[in-house]
């Protein structure tokens, strides 16, 4: 691949001279920076799916750290990866955190291309993080992804291999980090040497990392016949309940779950609600065709976490929209065991189980 190695004289938004990976996290605010401080045009960019970003901080962080940053969607990609099995295999949880790192720098390379960046950059930090951040793993990632001449990690440079751009001199590598590690002390002090006034926590913010939403993503990925983006978006919220035969369920906890149950609604989808209660909102997905005595228990499932509720009554009037129908009988609140979410511990069983599996079905007969 020929690369132009010439600064942009007029920078905008869409026309930068490096691209830098932007989490939201503090590594990402600070390799954006100190290629910055180099005089360097910078554009943030940042990856969103129903697993990791949130696009609608994106104008927040703007006016913060005064960067342009522009949303990358990778939901339909991520999900293609985690049905399909990522190349590189799952970290501890549903992680595949490899595979990923590759899918974003490619995406970010279609970006660089589009608007005539020279170069790519991440935050990430040399021996960080066990699976992604290894230095023999920051080699692969970069060389799968086919950007091993133009990307720049800004904040362990000096602890890696010389990239083309930095030899080129258009990025001064002697100005440059050598950070190794999980500290965070060299960070903080960046972060004052920079004026951040706003100091995001190091957390990751990748919900695949996190036990509670995998046992979600789980069920979506293994109990739906063709599991869409929308369906691990709906996964996110509210309470989780499947049933015996595989039917799901989804129970608001507050007005924020019930409002975003509300908006991910199909066609295919029931809703039950109790007009007059201060009861949850509940999608029974695919509900349209789920016979009468299910859609009830569903209902009396739903009205049993109704607690200021049934502090006057067990009983409500349910009402379930249903492709434009709306049907209303009345239930008492009870709880069933037909309706549960495993465990993190039988997920986990499972997950063993099939990745031995996969193995199996991978590895060459003599």
């Amino acid at each position: 691949m020929l690369i132009d190695l010439t600064f942009n004289p007029d920078f905008t938004m869409s026309n930068p001279q490096v691209i830098v990976l932007f989490s939201g996290g503090l590594d990402s605010i600070l390799a954006a920076k100190v290629l910055a401080s180099q005089g360097l045009s910078v554009l943030g960019l940042h990856a969103t799916s129903p697993f990791f970003g949130n696009a609608a901080e994106i104008p927040t962080w703007e006016k913060l750290y005064d960067l342009p940053i522009r949303e990358l969607d990778l939901s339909e990609a991520m999900v293609q990866m985690l049905l399909t099995s990522p190349q590189h295999g799952f970290g501890k949880v549903l992680n595949p955190c490899i595979d990923c790192k590759i899918l974003l720098l490619q995406q970010a390379k279609l970006v660089m291309q589009e608007t005539g960046a020279f170069a790519l950059a991440s935050g990430a930090v040399s021996g960080q993080r066990p699976m992604s951040q290894r230095k023999d793993a920051l080699n692969l990632i970069s060389k799968a992804a086919g950007v091993q001449d133009i990307l720049v990690r800004p904040l362990s440079a000096l602890q890696l291999p010389i990239t083309l751009v930095e030899k080129s001199g258009l990025i001064q590598r002697e100005q440059l980090l050598s950070l190794n590690g999980r500290g965070r002390s060299a960070q903080m002090a960046l972060a004052e040497k920079f004026g951040l006034k706003v100091i995001p926590t190091p957390a990751g913010g990748c919900h695949l990392t996190e036990q509670e939403n995998a046992r979600r993503y789980f069920m979506v990925m293994h109990k739906l016949a063709n599991p869409q983006v929308q369906d691990f978006a709906l996964a996110n919220y509210g309470r989780q309940l499947w049933s015996t035969d595989c039917h799901w369920l989804v129970v608001g906890r507050n007005k924020s779950d019930n409002d975003k149950i509300r908006s991910l609604l199909s066609q295919e989808d029931a809703l039950i609600d109790f007009p007059g209660l201060p009861a949850p909102v509940a999608l029974a997905r695919f509900g349209t065709t789920w016979p009468q005595e299910l859609l009830e228990s569903a209902a009396q499932q739903t009205l049993s976490y109704a607690t200021k509720a049934l502090r006057y009554s067990t009983k409500g009037i349910a009402r379930i929209k249903d492709q434009g129908q709306v049907k209303q009988f009345k239930v008492e609140a009870k709880r069933s065991d037909l309706w549960d979410l495993p465990s993190w511990d039988t997920i986990h069983g499972l997950l063993v189980a099939r990745r031995k599996e996969n193995l199996q079905k991978n590895t060459p007969t003599l």
